[in-house]
């Protein structure tokens, strides 16, 4: 590992050291830019606290990255150590502006996620120069930094991407913290000083069994209290749709170069929505809190998830939506359905929850199970339900929610939508 440079003080974390290399890092435009890209989308219309960066979830999972790599009994070396903690910094630098928001139009416009451009912006910029000057290769950081470096072990990628990994032990911890909704306290440390290494795969010792079932359940909380809370997703449906109303006026996918699509944050892309004709009026609807209210509600038991699914493609979706709208009397355009496969509902595809993936070794150290199989409550989380909601403008709720409940199925009164 490189000389020592200083610590930074983390809110979540305490004091992080960081070395030469990883200062030098943190002071280029990649990472700079990261403190312009909140963390939480519109949460903070919800949570007033919310209003972390990239920046400092990137430094966490740094952090922990080094941790996890300290505690694993395999012996890595300084350097090892080092080049798991830049990929660990690295990891997040492909977001967009307004973080998963944005993915959604990544995707429908470039077939791209911010994975994707992650290993592009560690090789186009500044960061190639610097990683390789401290002996690095920027291939093998790009690649580690989304979890797949073909040449490295695979329980390397799997610290920075797997079912159990310190990508989401930081942002679980974080996101809790700043928002006050406290399903995320959980002994993350616990489980960094009870993993292993089994068949050159990430496991978690038996003895932290019951860590790794409040990881879980931590997970499944903090989506319906934090990533899928029905205001923020209200605020963030309407986003989108301003998003993708300009963005071939404003050019938001039409970057060629990575310095082109670092020029791109929060404040900059807010700023070219509000001059923008076609996406103004959302912008000022969204700056005076006028959102949009949930008409429906339903809740897709784990085995039906192919429901939701369905209304993650955007032809199904919009067809139905028109039905809606056909049948309530109002535009198509005043009805959203929403459900938790979308690309802007944040940590989705990383939160849904497949616990078969999670190994487990015994007390003995020679048998590895899947988690399913020696605990209940892990077994039990397997029904994790998916929820698919309709919104509208304030004054077609009734309406709408007529119409959603004729053609999407009826409620029983007890879990009609109340707020």
């Amino acid at each position: 590992m490189d000389r020592p440079w200083g610590m930074i003080k983390d809110p979540v974390h305490g004091y992080v050291h960081i070395t030469e290399t990883e200062k030098e890092v943190i002071d280029t435009l990649p990472l700079q830019r990261l403190r312009r890209i909140k963390q939480l989308v519109f949460a903070d219309y919800v949570y007033p606290g919310a209003n972390h960066t990239r920046f400092e979830h990137s430094v966490g999972v740094m952090h922990l990255a080094g941790l996890l790599g300290k505690a694993l009994p395999v012996g890595m070396d300084r350097d090892e150590i080092q080049r798991i903690r830049l990929a660990g910094l690295c990891h997040d630098l492909g977001h967009g502006p307004f973080s998963h928001t944005f993915e959604q139009v990544l995707m429908k416009r470039l077939n791209k996620t911010h994975e994707d451009l992650t290993p592009w912006i560690v090789r186009g910029t500044e960061l190639s120069e610097i990683i390789s000057r401290h002996g690095f290769t920027p291939d093998e950081i790009a690649e580690l930094a989304v979890g797949r470096d073909q040449k490295a072990k695979s329980f390397m990628n799997q610290i920075i991407s797997s079912s159990v990994d310190v990508d989401k032990m930081d942002f679980l911890s974080r996101d809790t913290h700043h928002t006050g909704a406290e399903y995320g306290k959980i002994d993350i440390y616990r489980l960094i000083y009870k993993m292993d290494v089994f068949d050159d795969t990430l496991v978690v010792d038996s003895s932290a069994l019951a860590a790794l079932e409040a990881f879980l359940i931590a997970r499944i909380e903090s989506f319906r209290a934090i990533y899928y809370h029905k205001t923020a997703r209200s605020a963030q449906i309407l986003l989108v749709r301003a998003l993708e109303a300009a963005e071939e006026e404003l050019g938001l996918c039409s970057f060629k170069i990575p310095d082109e699509y670092l020029e791109l944050d929060d404040y900059s892309v807010w700023a070219e929505l509000k001059r923008c004709e076609k996406s103004a009026q959302i912008i000022r609807d969204l700056e005076s809190r006028r959102l949009l209210k949930c008409a429906y509600e339903r809740e897709v038991q784990a085995e039906d998830k192919a429901i939701s699914g369905l209304f993650s493609l955007d032809g199904i979706r919009r067809e139905v939506e028109s039905e809606i709208a056909d049948l309530a009397g109002i535009p198509t355009s005043s009805v959203f359905i929403d459900t938790p496969s979308l690309p802007s509902i944040p940590y989705f595809h990383k939160l849904s929850l497949d616990p078969m993936e999670i190994p487990v070794v015994d007390a003995s150290g020679k048998c590895v199970l899947k988690a399913t199989k020696i605990s209940k409550i892990i077994e039990v989380l397997k029904g994790f339900m998916n929820i698919v909601r309709v919104y509208t403008y304030e004054g077609d709720r009734d309406r709408v929610k007529e119409a959603s409940e004729k053609i999407l199925g009826r409620l029983p009164e007890s879990a009609r939508v109340s707020y």
